[in-house]
């Protein structure tokens, strides 16, 4: 019995050894693996940790408000497109040209005109580089016609230095304008520019009211590079002045007759000098006209035509 007092009495002792020993020094908390601290998050570091998330969920949010829905198609009105590139005018329900007045001035006559030339095409806008559409349907009115054949003024005539008389192309548009009012008319390209060799040359159509008119190919020279817009430019004039002839404008300049009976009558034959080359040489110009740069009057005087 008294070794088993002797051992109780040590455990008594050691008991109170331990709990005197826990209440004089703190408590120690175990370490936790490196796994376990990212998961145990004390409170600061638990508000940090929603901080970044909020952060790292405000793009993700943004972009979902910042992304574009695709827009409703669209329904109204129909515009017209450039001829050739067109859309027929039947699919898109828009209402016929006829019940509509022109932006530009057009009069509910005239667009009802191009409608219906437009539903006599299928409804399809007429591809003016190959359409021959209203060839020889009908004849201009008589006040039209009177306007477009009406005798040239010997006036307006000009003459080139080798002795060629011609109407200038500005006239050829005031004729068409005087005729059909601007925007009634137009070139229509019929083909590329072709770019040569120191010359440049185009096809165009003459459109009238919505009618193919004439055709004719314009041709112009130039002498550098640089010059190729401007030929682009005398080509579609030189092509104007060719499809008028169709027209009946200003047909006395291709008239024999007519020809020897102006130059007799209006222009006159001349020697000059090159004022840079010295060269002499006869040039033709009208009687009222005078001599001028890069030609000066030379002493041989002035020979009248017979």
């Amino acid at each position: 019995m008294q070794p088993l007092r002797a051992a109780a009495a040590r455990s008594a002792t050691r008991a109170q050894l331990r709990h005197a020993t826990t209440a004089t020094k703190p408590r120690a908390y175990p370490v936790a693996s490196t796994a376990a601290s990212k998961t145990t998050a004390t409170p600061s570091s638990a508000a940090k940790t929603t901080a970044a998330a909020s952060k790292a969920a405000t793009p993700a949010a943004t972009a979902g408000k910042l992304a574009r829905t695709p827009l409703a198609q669209t329904t109204g009105q129909h515009i017209p497109d450039a001829p050739g590139f067109g859309t027929p005018s039947t699919l898109t329900g828009a209402p016929p040209l006829a019940h509509l007045e022109g932006t530009n001035g057009s009069s509910t006559a005239e667009a009802g005109a191009i409608d219906a030339a437009q539903q006599q095409n299928g409804g399809d806008a007429i591809d003016w580089s190959s359409s021959y559409h209203g060839l020889g349907t009908n004849a201009f009115p008589v006040e039209t016609s009177r306007i477009l054949m009406a005798p040239i003024d010997p006036e307006d005539v000009e003459v080139k230095p080798d002795g060629i008389i011609y109407l200038p192309e500005i006239k050829y548009r005031r004729i068409l304008n005087n005729a059909f009012g601007p925007g009634a008319w137009g070139l229509a390209p019929r083909g590329q520019l072709m770019v040569q060799e120191r010359l440049v040359t185009r096809e165009y159509a003459l459109v009238v009211h919505g009618r193919f008119v004439a055709q004719a190919r314009g041709e112009q020279q130039y002498f550098s590079d640089d010059g190729v817009s401007t030929a682009a430019e005398g080509c579609k004039s030189n092509a104007l002045m060719r499809c008028c002839k169709d027209l009946g404008i200003a047909s006395e300049l291709w008239d024999p007759r007519f020809i020897r009976a102006f130059m007799k009558s209006h222009a006159q034959q001349v020697w000059v000098e090159h004022a840079t080359t010295k060269k002499k040489r006869q040039i033709w110009l009208r009687k009222d006209d005078e001599v001028r740069y890069p030609y000066k009057k030379s002493v041989g005087g002035a020979a009248a035509f017979a």
